[in-house]
């Protein structure tokens, strides 16, 4: 097994694929912190939700590369998100719901209705659970990962004090005059451009465990904002690397063995926080 991981190892797509989910796996566990703590979770699901709508839209219109129209669609959505969870008529789950079941229904009506290949129930099972589009990055998609991952982990190094008071005490926060729907939109557009480029690790329905499993894992053990961020992000890019190269070892899927492990890994965290107490 380990000379037939080396080999796969020489292979430029192998490569892009560690390469790919380390940023994504980095910066998923970043956010996913702040989801977990402002009660967000399930906003991860909607836009992944929303993702796959806009990917099913951009095959219809015959657009090449999805990422340019995928991205602005799903960063609307997130606004949109945002602004309708601060409305008393709707509340923020109900809107999530709405938005992410309306999108998931769209988007699979649209690619039977307009198939371009001759084998839908495949595209939507790679797009929905991101079965083999890891291993099929090509160069452009990996730079363009790059670049956004770079973006979202600047922004958040840079912001990290004012994202610490948002997250935990808003109105302290708007007290000391920080602009708090400012930051919640940048918080809201970082984890559509996660969410967007995470979909080729992962698939859409499979994102929200990405998200939030390290967190979780994190918080059994560590009680201080730095602590659960830190260890959120060394389990959330060892579960990638592991979930990777186990899923080319074996021919699992790569999206579900990746959630797979973060599983196992939350459950040893789960018993090392209980007997740490």
């Amino acid at each position: 097994m380990v000379e037939k991981l080396l080999m796969y190892l020489q292979y430029p797509f192998v490569q892009y694929a560690l390469i790919v989910g380390v940023l994504i796996a980095l910066c998923s566990a970043l956010l996913g912190v702040i989801l977990v703590l402002k009660r967000f979770s399930f906003i991860g699901d909607g836009l992944s939700h929303v993702a796959f709508g806009a990917m099913a839209i951009a095959a219809v219109l015959g657009i090449s590369n999805n990422m340019l129209f995928v991205l602005p669609v799903t960063v609307i959505c997130a606004i949109l998100l945002l602004r309708t969870g601060n409305n008393t008529r709707i509340k923020g789950d109900a809107a999530i719901a709405m938005i992410s079941v309306g999108a998931l229904a769209i988007g699979y009506l649209l690619m039977h209705l307009f198939s371009t290949s001759s084998n839908v129930s495949g595209d939507v099972c790679s797009t929905l659970f991101g079965s083999t589009s890891i291993l099929t990055l090509t160069p452009v998609e990996v730079w363009l990962t790059i670049g956004l991952s770079v973006v979202v982990l600047g922004v958040f190094i840079f912001y990290y004090n004012t994202i610490l008071s948002v997250t935990f005490d808003e109105s302290f926060a708007h007290g000391t005059g920080t602009k708090v729907s400012l930051y919640n939109l940048l918080i809201a557009v970082l984890i559509a451009v996660i969410i967007v480029i995470a979909m080729n690790l992962v698939g859409s329905l499979l994102i929200s465990a990405l998200v939030i499993f390290p967190a979780l894992s994190a918080m059994r053990v560590f009680k201080s904002f730095k602590g659960v961020t830190v260890c959120s992000a060394f389990v959330s890019v060892f579960c990638a690397l592991a979930g990777i190269i186990i899923s080319i070892a074996t021919s699992t899927p790569v999206g579900s063995t990746i959630v797979a492990i973060n599983i196992f890994v939350f459950l040893i965290f789960y018993v090392v926080g209980l007997v740490k107490r």
